[in-house]
């Protein structure tokens, strides 16, 4: 088995759309360019439709992204989390907050509170404090990473160095769902994944998780965040935006293999209206001549 893994984790709430199906091919051509393995995971903590998974799957098997092992399912996962979650309780390294939505925005609003940050309402409040919020809230507290930093820099092979915000971000929500943050984390670092391929919108949130790694001790991936498909006014490619899953691109006549031309295509990889073999794309593949720019996707 190669060292080390890449890996691609929808959520399974619909259809994979070409944005998507793009991404999963690059994370693909990334892992097996590199000598990697190439794992899938269900991000299924959340929303959850019927019947998504197995369709996602079968729409990657389809344009030829392969995977090595079983699936992964989040929520078959949760020992792991609760575990680290009481690491990090036992360590006094996460703290109840009591604060709704709106208090958080109205506070984040203040003019010296940093854009997205948590402003640290309930980090600092006394054993009283603690226990009149806790006699006054209308739901179980979350709980917040006691963070010893504001900002945390990754290295990422599309956009180099990169420095984020760190704030006391949620690692466990109140319903005891562990959050985003926390659970990718933890599954990235037992997987073995040491390679990290996904949508540029997710690199504002990396260096928090790069940050909670380190926190834990666990090696941190290689990261790299990709430009995305986005519709012709310029804004993230929905499935609202017409013909944009496989199973719409099938209806209009294309085949499997011309719509991953069509995806190949936009990445530079295949000339416009061919249908290359995943081998091909991998033969072609060099990080380093990929477009910087969004993906236009014309429907």
């Amino acid at each position: 088995m190669p060292s080390g893994a890449g890996r691609f984790a929808p959520t399974p709430s619909g259809d994979l759309h070409l944005g998507n199906l793009r991404t999963a091919l690059l994370a693909w051509l990334f892992a097996r360019s590199t000598g990697r393995s190439f794992l899938l995971r269900m991000e299924d903590l959340d929303r959850v439709r019927r019947g998504a998974a197995q369709r996602q799957l079968d729409d990657l098997s389809a344009i030829g992204v392969t995977w090595d092992d079983e699936v992964a399912w989040q929520s078959g996962r949760k020992p792991l989390y609760a575990k680290t979650v009481e690491r990090l309780r036992d360590n006094a390294l996460v703290y109840e907050c009591y604060c709704s939505r709106k208090e958080i925005q109205q506070a984040v609003t203040a003019p010296h509170a940093p854009q997205g940050a948590y402003p640290g309402t309930c980090r600092n409040l006394t054993d009283a404090e603690r226990a009149e919020r806790r006699s006054r809230a209308d739901r179980p507290p979350a709980l917040r990473l006691l963070t010893q930093t504001t900002t945390f820099t990754i290295d990422d092979e599309v956009h180099g160095s990169y420095t984020g915000l760190v704030d006391d971000f949620v690692v466990q929500r109140g319903d005891g769902t562990p959050a985003y943050n926390l659970a990718v984390v933890v599954d990235d670092a037992t997987q073995g994944v040491d390679q990290v391929v996904r949508g540029d919108d997710l690199l504002p949130s990396t260096p928090r998780q790069a940050y909670l790694a380190s926190l834990l001790g666990l090696p941190v991936p290689r990261y790299a965040h990709v430009p995305l498909a986005v519709n012709s006014r310029g804004q993230r490619l929905a499935k609202r935006d017409g013909a944009v899953t496989l199973h719409d691109q099938l209806r209009l006549g294309r085949s499997p293999a011309q719509v991953r031309g069509l995806i190949a295509s936009s990445l530079r990889l295949a000339p416009a209206g061919s249908s290359p073999t995943v081998e091909e794309l991998l033969a072609r593949f060099d990080p380093r001549a990929l477009p910087r720019d969004p993906w236009v996707v014309q429907t």
